[in-house]
Parts: C-alpha cells; structure tokens; sequence
C-alpha cells in the first residue's frame, strides 16, 4: 500500500521509498480532478459554499502529497527525487492550467463574483471570493483558446526550468572543495572552525581540512582567514555558480526564465512580469518599489560610501591593500568591528548554544503569546537530525507540531528557510492545526563543541521561527488564506520582527548563558552587540537594494534583446556599486530567490518588511517587549488572521496608524535625529 495514499496526519516519512511518489502524485492529481470536475459540472446553482469554498477545500491529498515531496527536495534531496520532480513539475503545472482555464468552473466562480454584494459574506469569504476569482482572471481564464494553449506551454516549461535551475545550484555547491594539508593556510580561522574543517575532510577520508560553498564553512574563512589568495579562491567559487558555461550553467536557464515570465504576462494584458506580480502586493506597481528603493538608496549611499572610505583606509593602515576587492570585504570589516567595539564572533558564539538558542527563542514565544513547546520523539522524520515538537496554548489545546531541521548536509540547499507539511483550517466544525517546520544550516556539533552559534546565526533563526508563529498561530478558515497565504511583501514582517528580541538584554538574558560555565552574557556584551547594530548598516542596506534591483531588471522589462546575463546584472548594480567588478562571478545565476523561490519581482519586499518591522517594533519599545496588550494585538490582528484581510488594513488594526519610514531609518543609523 503506497503510505502517501492512505490518510495519514503526520507525514510518513520512514515508511515513504522513492517508488511511491511519482504514483502517488499520479492518483492525487486523478483525484483532485474528479473534485474539481464535480464542482464544475454540479447542476446546483452556484453559490460560495458550493462553488468558492468547495474549490479551496479541493485537492487537499495532493497538496500533502506535494508539501512532503517538495520539502524533501530542499531538505534531503538525491538524484532519483531530482529526476521525479523533472517529471512531476509539468504535471503539477498542466492540472493547475486545468483549473484555471476551466471554463464551466470559471462560469460559476464568476457568477458568485457578480453576485458578491447581495451575499452578506464576512471579511474572509469576501477576500477568498476575489482570490478565486483573480487566480482565472490573473491566469488566463478570458483569454481565447490559442493563447490558453500557449499559457499551458510557458507554465510547463517554466516549472521544468526552475527545477533545474535549483539543481545546478546545489550540484555546483556540493562539486567545490577548498582541500587545505599545510595549517599556514588556516591561520585566522578561529579554533573551533578549524576543527570543524578537520572533521569534514575526516568525514571524507581525507587529511588535512575542508572548506565547501556550505555557509558554516565558507563565510567563516572569509571573515577570518588571513590567506588573501585562498580568500579570493573561495570568493570566486561561491560567485560564480552556474556560471562556467559547462553543463551547470545557468545562464541560458536565467534568459529563458526571464523571457517566459515576461511572455506570459503580455499574454495576459501586463507590461511585464513585474506589473503583474505587484498588482498583488503592497507595493502595487514597479513605478512604487523603483521608487522606495530610490528613497532608500538616496538615504544609505552616502554612509555606505563613507563606511567603504573608512574600510579602506583601515585595510590599506593594516595590510597595505592598496584596493579593496570582495573578498577582503569580510575579513577587514570584521577586523575593524573588533577595534571598534572589541566585539568579535568568537567571544559570542560560547553564549549561543544551539540548543539554548532554541529554549531561547521558545521561552520569548512562551512570554509573549503563552505557547508550551514539549519535544517529542514519536513523530516520524526524514532525516536523524531532526528536532520534533508538540506546541501547546496556555489551555493545553494543541497549536502545532513543529520540525527544526538545523545542520548541512549533501542533500540539502543552502540557506534558511519555513515551510509546512500541512495548512491551518477549520472544517466540520474542527480547527485542523498546522504541521511547521523551520529548516537551516548551522555549524554541526564537532568531538569537542556542541553547534556554537554567531549572532548572525541567532538572529537567522529567531528570523525563520517568526515565519514558524506566522504558520502556527494561523486561525482561518480556510486554508488558502492560513498562515504565510499572504501578500509577498507582508510575509516578511513576522519574521523580521522576532529578530529583534536578540538585541535585548531582556531577552538574551532567557537564554544567553556559556555553554561551560553557565554564566548568563555580560552586560557589556549586551551593550557591544547593540552598539554594533547599525555598523556598515550604510553598505548592507545597499547590498540589500542592489538585490531588489537586480530582481526588478530581470522582471520589469522587456528583455527579448537581452543575451548577455552578467552585462545585464553589471548596469543593474551600477547604482549600487562599491567594489571592483570582478569578471569571474555572476550572483544572478545563484540567486535562487527570484529564479527558483518565490521571490520574482519581490526581493525589495525584505526593506519593505523591514519598514513595517522597525514600526512595529518601536510599538513594543514604547510599552515594553513582553507587553502583553502589544504582544496579543499582534497575534490577533497580524499572526493568526493570515490573508483574511488587506494586510494594510491588519496593520493599522495591530498599530494604529500606517508604518512609517523613519522607524527604520532610525534604527539603522541613517537618520540623524533633530534636537531641538
């Protein structure tokens, strides 16, 4: 019996081979159609139960089928799972055209539409009827048949190169070692990372160290390593994948994305891509984020290039560099926070114990909206290193299992990210409570630490468990608006809130204690790390809007006269430039977000967030950070509502009023305040 077939509430995860998956999804796809089908060929007349709602329930097998396969993609993937998700991805594509170019489905759904004012439906119905309704409307549903055939063609081959896209990422991530056997190589690094690259290379039967692409590994040899030229080696390996014109090459992959997305919105009535993914966002229009970023960018480029001045002139004090080049852009920075605010990684990291950063971030959920977090070992998982957990309300009432999936391996991508093996809703009167899991890649264990983390680390998973609440806490119902189901530039924002608790003494006090010594983190270095805070904040914000617009020049016009990848990516960062170009790299073709993920058109919805988070933050500032007034608005208005509402509207419920850009300007140290 195929176990992803049979109901199952936890995924079976111990019980699924390779073998039953592609079946799997073939009988879901079967079964959803005929759902669907029965919706669109009822002889009732159609109303929002039987029509609206009907279809959002629909399918719901095949979205677990989906979640379990496509998660296990990211986080433990192999050859086989690659090649079926090849084969999957155009058939998940083509029964989603299914839908939406349905006409008889359309027929009904519309005719709810036009009825909508006479239904009395609440605020959540309302925003599901207009979802349903925009997802024919935004995906071809009025086009005539030709173009609806070529609709179908775009999409098929757009899931296809998206895939493959990801694989060559992580094929050029796993293909690239840095094999070290003379320790001079090494010097800088930090004891415990050397220990680490020992263990590595011991894992591979090889003498010596290893440093890989990995972030536990390749950003601390940038930060630390003394080695100018292994530095560059590596910072060239890391910028330059899918670049090397070999079979790994993504830039044909980029072109072609690129241009079928631009395709496949003139098709349906947009200028560009950009036009139409924003027409569903805060933001709105291109005109709208080019113009945010340029505020933005108006702000942050001056200190940013008085930061670099500053930089350059302490590398060329230190080591006589004559020009600074990226890869020394780590290492001085590094050294010169040291001097600054005698602050360094290492003398953190014993504070941050993997294990006590995870209680850590439990026990500030606990004080803020009464959540019990209770580890257990009978829930079935892919992969021994990972975490299980039960969450509970103050009532004991179940609020949502959760996976925490922490360290590197071959089969898993690169990054940090959320995701879910099952949606919140409510039906037949039962609340269904979500399955989370938060998945990330931290330094492992070594034979004599345990996972020490850099605060960059802290702060990346206080940042992933904000999506996490996000999902647990949904309270819809109906599951195509639970959760993160919302607009792309508001999904930030409970993330990028709970980073902020990491620099409070209040907080860090929870959890912050020497892993040795179970000394709670002075104060002192409390102090240093807020100090820090807003150091070369000029050059990451820049960093940060060079992304957006690079995103923004691959989305927001027309490139059918665009064949070459890294001239198109150097006028896009032309604004944004600080240091040499170097011929060798190529960061669009590794940046996944926009060309794999989720994020096209939308990675300026990280500063946008940001607004809202600085805003929101500063609410709790002004009352206290574990005020419960403050800590319950946010649950209720922005953390369990998902995509019930404009998220506008959910913003000023939870705040009072519209953020405001000063917020984060301020907490950046890009605004200097008027005393009067």
């Amino acid at each position: 019996m195929n176990p992803l077939l049979t109901p199952f509430d936890t995924a079976p995860f111990s019980k699924i081979k390779n073998e039953h998956f592609k079946p799997a999804f073939l009988q879901a796809i079967e079964d959803a159609r005929l759902e669907i089908d029965a919706i669109a060929n009822s002889k009732e007349a159609p109303t929002f139960e039987n029509t609206v709602a009907a279809l959002d329930f629909a399918g719901q097998q095949l979205d677990r089928v989906s979640s379990v396969f496509f998660n296990l993609n990211s986080a433990e993937t192999n050859p086989e799972i690659q090649k079926i998700a090849q084969e999957v991805s155009p058939l998940l594509s083509e029964f989603s055209n299914d839908i939406t170019l349905n006409e008889e489905l359309f027929k009904r759904v519309k005719t709810v539409y036009d009825q909508r004012n006479d239904l009395e439906l609440t605020t959540e119905e309302q925003t599901l009827l207009d979802k349903k309704y925009k997802s024919f409307s935004r995906n071809g549903a009025n086009l005539p048949l030709d173009k609806k055939k070529r609709l179908r063609e775009i999409d098929a081959e757009l899931s296809k190169l998206k895939l493959q896209f990801g694989e060559n990422v992580l094929a050029e991530t796993n293909k690239y070692e840095m094999h070290l056997t003379n320790e001079e190589d090494l010097d800088g690094l930090p004891e415990g990372e050397k220990e680490a690259a020992a263990q590595l290379a011991k894992s591979k039967d090889k003498d010596g160290w290893l440093i890989t692409l990995d972030y536990p590994s390749y950003i601390p040899f940038m930060k630390y390593a003394s080695n100018r030229k292994l530095r560059k080696e590596l910072s060239i390996a890391f910028g330059s994948k899918g670049f090397h014109n070999d079979e790994l090459d993504n830039q044909k992959n980029i072109i072609n994305i690129a241009n079928l997305r631009h395709e496949r919105a003139n098709l349906l009535g947009y200028k560009t891509h950009a036009h139409y993914v924003l027409e569903e966002r805060m933001a709105e229009t291109p005109e709208k984020v080019h113009q945010f970023l340029q505020e933005l960018l108006e702000k942050a480029k001056p200190a940013a290039e008085r930061e670099f001045a500053e930089l350059e002139i302490f590398a060329k004090q230190l080591d006589n560099i004559d020009r600074l080049e990226k890869w020394d852009g780590a290492y001085y920075s590094e050294k010169l926070k040291q001097k600054l605010f005698d602050l360094d990684d290492e003398k953190l990291k014993p504070y941050f114990k993997l294990e006590n950063v995870i209680a850590g971030v439990f026990k500030v959920a606990t004080k803020l909206f009464g959540l019990q977090f209770e580890e257990v070992f009978d829930i079935d998982k892919y992969h021994p290193d990972v975490k299980t957990y039960r969450i509970y309300d103050k009532d004991k009432n179940l609020v949502s299992l959760f996976y925490a999936d922490f360290h590197p391996r071959p089969g898993k991508r690169g990054g940090a990210w959320m995701t879910s093996y099952k949606a919140q809703y409510v039906q037949n009167g039962i609340n269904v409570r979500p399955h989370i899991s938060n998945v990330c890649n931290f330094t492992k264990p070594t034979a004599s630490k345990p996972s020490l983390l850099t605060f960059n680390e802290v702060t990346t998973l206080f940042h992933e468990f904000g999506h996490g609440l996000h999902g647990m806490l949904a309270n819809t119902v109906y599951p195509g608006l639970s959760g993160t189901s919302v607009y792309w530039d508001f999904v930030e924002l409970p993330s990028q809130i709970m980073e902020n608790w990491c620099y409070e003494k209040e907080a860090l006090e929870l959890f912050a204690t020497h892993y040795q010594t179970g000394e709670v983190i002075p104060m002192e270095l409390v102090e240093k790390i807020k100090d820090s805070a807003t150091f070369q904040e000029g050059m990451a914000t820049l960093r940060q809007i060079s992304f957006g617009l690079l995103d923004m020049s691959w989305h927001g016009t027309d490139l059918s006269g665009i064949s070459n990848v890294k001239e198109q990516e150097v006028k896009a960062f032309e604004p944004t430039d600080l240091y040499p170009e170097c011929p060798e790299t190529c960061m669009s073709t590794s940046f996944s977000h926009i060309f794999q993920g989720g994020y096209s058109s939308g990675y300026y919805s990280y500063k946008w967030a940001e607004v809202l988070d600085a805003d929101a933050f500063a609410y709790f500032k002004e009352k206290g950070i574990f005020n419960q007034e403050v800590a319950t608005k946010f649950k209720d208005n922005v953390l369990s509502k998902g995509g019930t509402e404009k998220p506008m509207e959910l913003y000023k419920r939870f705040r009072g009023s519209e953020p405001k850009i000063e917020a984060l300007l301020k907490r950046a140290g890009l605004l200097s305040e008027t005393v009067n």
